[in-house]
């Protein structure tokens, strides 16, 4: 009995001088129970270039991503024989699977500008979170690697060192931002959501596309040929060079970006 008495003593003793010290580990935690990391907080920049200003003339900026997969020879094919100039977004995994529609926008300097989308089509995000169900870069380097690839196999493929860079996803953390402006890209937003990531049917995308205003930047796909999508693309392009619009490339014009992208 003394034993149990002496050794009862002794626990309440030292759970005493525990919290007297401030030392959490003294209470038991629950097991498993691990602090989460919160989220990053991610933003979606905007982009717009200089306005004509001028009644019936409105100025567009089209801007194209290639991710993956193939090309959509329908809104190329457009692009081509409308003479309609745009940027294209190009990965270094769509360049890898496309030659051909490579060829076509090397062999059209004055229509296409082609500009970074990175190396395998990352978010552009330096921790580690989920954007749209794709995994981020994750780290600085990761985000440097991601913009760096992109830019060395546009380079090997024969296309001028790029100047604007654009995430999968087109979205960021700003300290992301920070670091690819730092390594001397402009960030590429957007203004109009054409296809809503080639996803939405062919009407409706006609119908965003169209309703582009002065000023506007519109982004679309370029590498998704079995969707409904390209159709409207299509269609939107025509329409609106029927009415008079001035279509012009990145390179072209002033602009200016939101959550310091462009500054």
């Amino acid at each position: 009995m003394n034993r149990i008495l002496l050794a009862s003593a002794f626990l309440l003793v030292s759970i005493s001088a525990a919290f007297a010290d401030g030392i959490p580990s003294a209470v038991p935690t629950a097991v498993g129970s691990v602090p989460k990391a919160s989220a990053p907080k991610l933003v979606e920049p905007h982009l717009h270039i200089a306005r004509s200003n001028l009644v019936g003339h409105a100025r567009i900026a089209l801007t194209f991503d290639a991710c993956m997969g193939q090309a959509d020879e329908r809104i190329l094919s457009t692009l081509v024989r409308e003479r309609i100039p745009a940027t294209i977004f190009v990965t270094a995994r769509w360049l890898k699977r496309n030659p051909a529609a490579l060829a076509v926008f090397l062999q059209n300097p004055d229509l296409f500008e082609l500009e970074n989308h990175g190396q395998n089509h990352i978010p552009a995000v330096d921790t580690p979170t989920l954007v749209y169900g794709i995994a981020s870069a994750g780290s600085p380097q990761a985000v440097r690697q991601e913009v760096e690839g992109g830019a060395a196999a546009m380079v090997a493929a024969g296309i001028p060192a790029p100047h604007w860079f654009r995430g999968s996803t087109a979205k960021y953390d700003l300290s992301a931002i920070g670091e690819i402006r730092a390594m001397g890209y402009r960030i590429a937003g957007y203004s109009v959501n054409g296809d809503g990531g080639s996803l939405l049917g062919a009407v409706i995308t006609e119908k965003r596309i169209a309703s582009a205003k002065d000023g506007d930047v519109v982004i679309s796909h370029v590498n998704q040929p079995t969707h409904a999508a390209g159709e409207g693309v299509a269609k939107a392009l025509v329409d609106l060079k029927a009415k008079g619009t001035e279509f012009v490339r990145l390179e072209d014009v002033e602009d200016t970006g939101d959550d310091k992208t462009t500054e």
